[in-house]
């Protein structure tokens, strides 16, 4: 009767986790996200609500993540990680989240925003494929903080405050072409 209860309780955590979708389960508590062959967003890409003053969070990207753009140029385009919008505005007025591309043999990392509506973008390093990295963006008054290696770099906020009517930015390709072939990237939320 023990086994059966235990058993039992077993298979009622593994339902009710598959049932609510992005529960992590068995210590895993990643999210993969997919883009597709020919897309600029992930499956599923819905406008989560964001209200924190911080975002903190976890990724790994794989060997997926390494392409070359059919035109040279675009090569040096930087695609989405993670972020929010901000200042209750669409995220192309104003937003803060970290990009990448690969470039030169090195995935590349970036602080990316938009200050009312012009963009802005400053390398922050590299990461390395399938490896943890961490990432942490922090609103404080008129600035974003972005940390990343232990280095924190100030990038400029057009307005003060908290966040306002906002939501999350997940991973986006592009710039201007689309994903040349399948990626997956990882993100553990903090």
């Amino acid at each position: 009767m023990k086994r059966y209860l235990i058993a039992l309780t077993l298979l009622i955590g593994a339902v009710s986790c598959e049932w609510i979708g992005n529960t992590p389960s068995f210590g895993d508590d990643f999210i993969t996200y997919n883009i597709k062959a020919g897309n600029h967003e992930v499956d599923h890409n819905l406008n989560t609500p964001f209200t924190s003053s911080s975002m903190r969070f976890q990724a790994m990207f794989d060997s997926s993540c390494v392409y070359k753009t059919s035109v040279p140029e675009n090569q040096n385009d930087i695609n989405k990680l993670y972020g929010f919008s901000d200042c209750s505005s669409q995220h192309q007025n104003n937003s803060a989240r970290f990009g990448w591309n690969w470039r030169e043999g090195a995935l590349r990392i970036y602080a990316y925003i938009y200050v009312n509506g012009v963009r802005q973008e400053r390398e922050l390093g590299t990461a390395e494929l399938n490896e943890t990295t961490s990432f942490r963006i922090d609103i404080r008054d008129n600035s974003y903080v972005f940390t990343y290696r232990g280095i924190e770099t100030v990038m400029p906020r057009h307005c003060s405050g908290g966040v306002g009517v906002a939501y999350k930015l997940l991973p986006y390709f592009g710039g201007d072409e689309t994903a040349p072939h399948n990626m997956q990237i990882k993100i553990r939320n903090l």
